[in-house]
């Protein structure tokens, strides 16, 4: 099997052996019979160290990104903190986009730093920048790259960063959430590692909290897998369930999304009060050649900057009627939120703050002739 939409639907999803079942059952044991000390079977013994679930969702993972392993976790944030303390050091340098996840700058930044990390943010989309943010880089130093961004979808390029992060020395990272593994291969584009908020895309509807990384390296694979064992941040058997029957429709939902959110961003562009549409599959995007050249797709995500300032953003969101007022994103329904008090409250103040006119947009799988219309009538209000 080597087509994308057919490895999501069966990649580690063989039949039950014991009664034939099409889909695997869900292991919810907390612990397994021995057939003697230490005869244990298949290796199972307690399942905070292994869960048939999860075991089949990390070889899904894996296998879809193209990966040695892959592991998964409780949350996204989990996924990146074991990937990052396999890794760190107290000295250790971690450079990361002016763009990123709020939670993502939060977590480094509020427990990785005091532990004797240092934190340089810049512009991912520079090359000189991160070049510069390289110089000097010490032994263990990490390239954090997201793309496309959250909220501003800036795109970098991840072949060239990977080529000058590697010359650094530096392990490169991709938090691939937005674009998913159906729509973006950064391993085949030279990082290192790969993570995901599994509850976004991956699961795709709004209905389990993950996260998961995949590794390139076999070794340091290993030093991962330690850390998903020795600090427990595990996915649940019903969590790991959940986030493989949304994997299974990852293709066709990552096209609907593109497709609808192409059409929205298309007639925001011209619309009265719209100051800016950031999204990556507008032509006059300033990323729109890369995304092409390494997406297979734009994705579901936009954002908008508003003419009005801080009060029509906040009046455009409370005023939509198909998209929901909610937090997150990737799901099947269209949401819409307002990052500067919502997703990137914790960066506020800093650099990375998100300005106070733009609105994010998770553009569902719904009708674009329901879609469009919202959007256009709650500018309107």
């Amino acid at each position: 099997m080597t087509e994308f939409a057919t490895r999501a639907v069966h990649a580690g999803q063989e039949p039950d052996a014991t009664t034939g079942a099409v889909i695997p059952p869900i292991h919810v044991t907390s612990t397994y019979v021995q057939d003697g000390v230490g005869a244990m079977r298949n290796g199972y013994e307690y399942s905070r160290g292994g869960n048939p679930t999860r075991d089949a969702l990390q070889t899904l993972l894996a296998d879809l990104d193209g990966g040695v392993a892959a592991y998964s976790f409780a949350s996204g944030l989990a996924a990146e903190d074991a990937l990052l303390r396999a890794y760190l050091e107290p000295g250790a340098r971690v450079v990361m986009g002016n763009d990123v996840y709020g939670g993502t700058h939060r977590l480094v930044n509020r427990l990785h730093v005091p532990w004797g990390v240092e934190l340089v943010v810049v512009d991912m989309s520079d090359v000189d920048r991160v070049r510069a943010a390289l110089e000097g880089a010490p032994a263990k130093t990490v390239l954090w790259v997201e793309t496309p961004t959250n909220p501003l979808m800036k795109i970098a390029d991840i072949a060239l960063l990977s080529e000058v992060g590697h010359a650094a020395g530096a392990l490169v990272v991709v938090d691939n959430t937005f674009a998913s593994p159906y729509l973006q291969q950064p391993l085949s584009l030279g990082a290192d590692a790969v993570s995901y908020s599994t509850t976004k895309y991956l699961g795709g509807h709004s209905d389990v909290v993950g996260g998961a990384v995949v590794l390139r390296d076999e070794a340091f694979a290993e030093q991962v897998g330690f850390l998903q064992f020795g600090a427990g941040a595990i996915a649940s058997p019903f969590d790991a369930f959940l986030t493989t029957r949304g994997i299974k429709t990852l293709p066709v939902r990552m096209e609907r999304h593109s497709s609808n959110a192409q059409a929205v961003a298309e007639a925001l562009v011209s619309a009265p009060g719209v100051e800016r549409v950031y999204y990556p599959g507008l032509p006059d995007h300033p990323g729109h050649e890369v995304a092409a050249k390494q997406m297979r797709g734009f994705g579901g995500m936009l954002s908008v900057a508003l003419t009005g300032g801080p009060e029509a953003a906040k009046r455009f969101v409370e005023s939509t009627e198909v998209f929901t007022l909610a937090e997150s994103l990737g799901g099947v329904e269209s949401l819409i939120g307002y990052p500067s008090e919502m997703t990137h409250a914790s960066v506020k103040g800093t650099e990375l703050a998100v300005p106070e006119n733009v609105v994010r947009l998770s553009v569902g799988i719904e009708d674009q002739g329901d879609l469009v219309p919202d959007v256009l009538q709650a500018l309107s209000r």
